[in-house]
């Protein structure tokens, strides 16, 4: 309350001249331009105003708050983290926790967040990276969303656009060189799968013997990230890997037992050892997305095998579901087969001894 009470500025004039405002705070002098001392008074008044202002508005705003949350002023960013980090699980858990940790967020860590201001947030960004600036965007909309900001501290329009590197699909010839170099049984066949049904590097290393149908030869699984039931048909080729695989539990005992960034430097290293460069296992989804495209597989059962957003999930991801997704093995064998037939264009002569056809 005394830092709110003491004047920031003070008046001091120069041999009867001109006044001067003197900053407590920076130590700065600042000529006021008049010699009259009741404009001075005005003008010192004024500065004095606006500084407590905000300071007062703070305060009051403050003691409201407290009678219902008591913690607010005590409530700091890493409080925050832990809270979310209790309500994820799973490797949206494991996410959250490596997020927690990003050096980029020691500015605000101990912070309350009560008394963050723009500033630093946009220090915070500064000196993050990419994924500083979504995990602060969650972690901000979570503490609006749950009541411990009164307000937001940075407007949607100010937050930096963010820029992710570019993606690209893993192209066939890459596949099948990794696949062939391939001496490990497991991750060659953990590879085929990612191909054929394009699932994501957690859902295709947790799957389970007791998820494959072979009677109506599909394939149904619980996926990791959203919990929603994914129901696909596979193919020939796929089957022919499945075959291969354990006859009842895990279908990789090894590589569901291993984190997925372990995984991904599995698959890292043997792309670096091919020179293939560009492409992670996530690019397995985005090949999978453009074979569908290009062999004409329909749009909403792309989206519901990807498990995009889409109204067709929740009609067609269910275990008990009627409907299961065709594989998109079938679509490519009917695209390469249905070629268009090309007649040759008649010439002038073969036009005119044509017969007439007309009534005449």
């Amino acid at each position: 309350m005394n830092e709110i009470m003491k004047p920031r500025f003070r008046l001091y004039r120069r041999h009867a001249g001109m006044f001067y405002l003197f900053d407590r705070l920076t130590g700065k002098r600042e000529s006021l331009e008049t010699s009259d001392p009741a404009a001075a008074r005005r003008l010192l008044h004024a500065r004095n105003e606006a500084q407590q202002q905000p300071l007062i508005n703070r305060q009051i705003a403050r003691a409201y708050l407290a009678a219902s949350d008591p913690e607010i002023g005590r409530r700091t960013w890493r409080i925050v983290f832990d809270e979310i980090v209790k309500t994820k699980h799973g490797p949206t858990q494991e996410r959250w926790f490596r997020a927690s940790r990003d050096h980029a967020f020691d500015l605000i860590r101990d912070l309350p967040v009560f008394e963050t201001q723009a500033d630093h947030f946009l220090k915070v960004l500064e000196r993050g990276r990419v994924a500083t600036n979504v995990f602060l965007r969650r972690l901000h909309n979570f503490a609006v969303d749950v009541g411990w900001l009164p307000w937001p501290i940075l407007p949607k329009k100010q937050w930096p656009v963010i820029r992710f590197k570019p993606k690209r699909a893993i192209m066939f010839a890459e596949h099948a060189d990794i696949v062939e170099r391939e001496r490990n049984p497991e991750r060659k066949a953990y590879y085929e799968l990612l191909w054929h049904l394009g699932g994501s590097q957690s859902d295709i290393a947790h799957l389970r013997a007791e998820d494959i149908d072979w009677t109506a030869q599909t394939v149904t699984y619980r996926r990791q990230k959203t919990k929603s039931v994914a129901c696909l048909h596979f193919g020939d080729q796929a089957a022919e890997v499945l075959k291969g695989l354990p006859s009842s539990g895990p279908l990789f005992p090894y590589l569901r037992s291993v984190r997925a960034t372990d995984r991904g430097t599995e698959f890292k290293q043997r792309c670096r050892g091919l020179g293939i460069e560009g492409v992670t296992l996530h690019s397995y989804r985005y090949a999978w997305a453009e074979r569908a495209k290009a062999s004409g597989y329909p749009e909403r059962f792309a989206m519901s095998a990807l498990g995009h957003n889409s109204p067709a999930i929740h009609r067609v991801y269910a275990r008990n579901a009627d409907m299961a997704l065709p594989s998109l093995e079938s679509f490519e064998t009917k695209a390469n087969k249905a070629k268009l037939i090309r007649f040759p264009r008649p010439t002038r002569r073969q036009a005119s001894a044509t017969p007439s056809t007309g009534n005449g």
